[in-house]
């Protein structure tokens, strides 16, 4: 008589999951906004696998949660598991479809900087699709379904990255309005249309180049660059320019940088592609495109 014995069975992928990412991301909540789902079911699911262990793996705080001994010497292992779990999805998805191309990028990196290269690319490479994702904050490539992300990056820069330019900024409006901007304390007469994302651009830009100019800050106040810069060749008032953003439209005369003092910031526009991407012909072509002549060398 054949004897089979009820196999014992490990924690759902769910539940391991969920523990990887609170204690990644040291907390319920930032896990749960990364994986779509509620605080308290990440909460559940981590109390289903510490049940299935036997023994806690996070102390609960009233300011929050921290690993146990046990939790914080396991993580390790099942970050790298996820890791190599999402590089392997990533290399199914690219090998099912390897002409599709995936970009996640800054709103306004996406709307002024990569949308006017995309005419390009179609003319270039005729049987290749490309599909654009715009987001705030940069997805984990080993994780998310993207082959490749472009977004600012304060210095010191990680490695393995495509440094395309540096940023700086400077003011910028049109043709129309800098006739009547000869110097900086004209700047009062004028609206400054301020972006939340970069609030503090007209603070850095004055204090750099004339600390001892008053500058009031009244003007319109947006919530996208690409609407703030969009209202700027409107005439509506004089914006902080960022030079990778603007650059087009200074190059065809819709608008003009009215002062001298573009000043460097510690901040790079930055390419970077998922590890099973880099050696997909299709996003080759595209990264030839998108960078022109200009020849980049990778982050040491």
């Amino acid at each position: 008589m054949t004897v089979s014995p009820p196999r014992p069975k490990g924690p759902p992928l769910n539940a391991l999951r969920a523990f990887e990412a609170a204690a990644r991301l040291n907390g319920f909540s930032n896990a749960a906004e990364e994986l779509c789902v509620t605080p308290g079911a990440i909460a559940q699911h981590i109390k289903s696998l510490e049940a299935w262990a036997g023994s806690d793996l996070f102390v609960r705080q009233s300011q929050g949660v921290r690993l146990t001994p046990l939790g914080a010497g396991v993580i390790e292992d099942f970050s790298n598991a996820f890791d190599k779990l999402g590089e392997a999805v990533q290399n199914l998805r690219l090998r099912a479809a390897p002409k599709h191309i995936r970009i996640a990028a800054l709103p306004s990196v996406a709307q002024l900087w990569l949308s006017p290269r995309l005419p390009e690319i179609r003319r270039e490479i005729a049987d290749i699709t490309v599909s654009i994702t715009a987001m705030e904050t940069a997805p984990n490539l080993l994780r998310e379904p993207y082959d490749l992300s472009i977004f600012f990056e304060d210095h010191p820069l990680l490695p393995e990255g495509i440094e395309i330019c540096r940023d700086s900024i400077f003011p910028v409006c049109t043709a129309e309005l800098a006739k009547e901007l000869n110097n900086p304390s004209d700047l009062i007469n004028f609206p400054l249309i301020q972006d939340t994302s970069w609030s503090e651009d007209w603070k850095y830009w004055t204090e750099a180049n004339y600390p001892d100019q008053k500058i009031k800050l009244e003007g319109p106040v947006f919530s996208l660059y690409s609407l703030a810069l969009e209202e700027t060749r409107n005439s509506a008032g004089i914006l902080i320019g960022h030079e990778p953003l603007v650059r087009r439209l200074l190059d065809l005369g819709e608008l003009v940088a009215p002062l001298p003092g573009a000043l460097p910031l510690k901040r790079s526009l930055m390419a970077r592609i998922a590890k099973p991407a880099t050696k997909n012909q299709a996003l080759k072509k595209i990264m030839a495109v998108l960078l022109g002549s200009d020849k980049p060398k990778p982050q040491a």
